[in-house]
């Protein structure tokens, strides 16, 4: 009997580190954490689309698609909060650390409030499309402003340390 509950005990283990390897997989084979970043945030823009495209009825899609939403931007969330943010203070931009770990608490506010909302609601769509418009906000300040010249000023062996430290962060949550 002990045999059996060990086996089981190791058979879920692996099927979880097979799981977490596979949601850490698009990322860390995506190349440098910059590529990582604009990855995870076409693929929650994808999810956006596939939330927005359901109606009132679709009650439990939309809760899948919500769950879905609510980990991918909390694992790429803890990846840049724990990461990302950190080593952009540390290189000196400070302001734009804070302003972008700032736009994360929105985030989690959105997340929150779309999980308490009915999601049969009439207002649901709506606040979906408000929380996109704020998510694509922060992705074009992140990609096209403030992560370029970050980027472009460290050395290709700072980029790896920072890419090892961000593939690291993002398995613990995946």
């Amino acid at each position: 009997m002990l045999g059996v509950a060990a086996a089981g005990i190791v058979t879920g283990l692996a099927l979880n580190l097979g799981r977490k390897m596979a949601v850490q997989a698009p990322s860390a084979f995506a190349g440098d954490w910059f590529d990582a970043v604009k990855l995870e945030h076409k693929l929650a823009l994808a999810l956006f689309d596939k939330l927005q495209a359901t109606s009132d009825e679709d009650v439990t899609k939309r809760g899948a698609l919500l769950t879905q939403l609510k980990h991918a931007l909390g694992k790429h969330a803890f990846t840049e909060e724990n990461v990302l943010y950190p080593a952009l203070r540390a290189w000196g931009d400070k302001a734009d650390a804070d302003k972008l770990n700032h736009d994360h608490g929105y985030v989690k506010q959105y997340l929150y409030d779309l999980e308490r909302m009915e999601k049969s609601s009439s207002g649901f769509l709506p606040m979906v499309a408000d929380f996109r418009a704020q998510i694509e906000e922060h992705i074009q300040e992140e990609e096209a402003a403030i992560f370029p010249p970050f980027h472009a000023a460290m050395s290709e062996a700072e980029n790896a340390k920072v890419t090892a430290m961000a593939n690291k962060e993002g398995f613990k949550l995946a």
